[in-house]
């Protein structure tokens, strides 16, 4: 793919993004430079057709941005999140991307609308030691009380959501389990659904998880349940659904798994 390149200054230091296409009638004409956020990866989960990406600003300020498009579910395309060589953000990347301005959406106050123009870059990666610089420790994720029949403390309902001022939490837990299952069977619907279990905070959470990396080696494995132990949560709000907002777990990070090289 032909592209160019137009250098960008970020924090004091210049730096070059790819564009996409070199001969794009908006790059020819020079009309516009991104502006340009360094993130820790900490989400790329799955969202209707696209993903949800999520990253914490590089440092210890606690800034979250999400990027999304302009679709109106704002999911971020396969095209629109990719380094230049055609690869895609991993978990833990430390990843500049092309934005174009804020846009929260309600209580989604992270969303920032991206520039699909550029490639992404990555720049390194963080360990075990930097996420603990990035923990967050709340009392609650948000407004517990809600449950789903499969779930415990896993939605809200959106009358409530909708004065919340944020939209995404990392937490640190001991410990979670996972149960594969099919809570649709009496219906007829042998669907397998990734669930998990943990504490937080004295709080019990039974959440939904996103995370398609751990989705594809669990769903694989037969219905049950699965140990986990300390692992980094990115716990997210999706949209409004039939009256309420469920809490979702956008990914794991088990330290184990840092320390062997394998997540991912």
């Amino acid at each position: 793919m032909a592209c160019s390149f137009r250098v960008i200054t970020f924090h004091g230091t210049v730096r070059a993004l790819r564009f996409r296409h070199a001969g794009s009638r908006r790059i020819r004409l020079g009309v516009h430079m991104p502006l340009v956020k360094k993130l820790v990866c900490l989400a790329n989960s799955r969202k209707l057709s696209g993903r949800c990406v999520a990253g914490m600003v590089d440092g210890a300020s606690g800034e979250w941005v999400r990027p999304v498009s302009a679709r109106p579910n704002r999911e971020v395309s396969a095209g629109e999140r990719l380094y230049k060589d055609e690869t895609e953000p991993d978990i833990l990347d430390i990843v500049l991307v092309p934005l174009h301005r804020p846009q929260p959406h309600g209580f989604q106050s992270e969303n920032w609308l991206l520039d699909s123009g550029f490639y992404w870059e990555k720049v390194g990666r963080v360990g075990w030691s930097e996420l603990m610089r990035l923990e967050q420790r709340p009392s609650a994720l948000w407004i517990n009380g809600d449950s789903t029949y499969n779930g415990i403390n896993d939605r809200i309902p959106t009358e409530e959501a909708v004065a919340l001022p944020d939209s995404l939490k990392l937490i640190r837990v001991t410990g979670l389990t996972l149960q594969v299952h099919t809570p649709g069977a009496m219906f007829g619907d042998r669907r397998l659904v990734l669930r998990a279990r943990f504490s937080h905070a004295g709080n019990q959470y039974m959440l939904r998880v996103t995370d398609p990396i751990y989705e594809a080696e669990y769903l694989a494995k037969p219905e049950g349940v699965y140990e986990l132990s300390e692992a980094f949560l990115t716990v997210s709000l999706g949209e409004p659904y039939e009256g309420h907002v469920y809490k979702l777990l956008a990914a794991i990070i088990e330290r184990a798994k840092i320390r062997a090289g394998s997540r991912p």
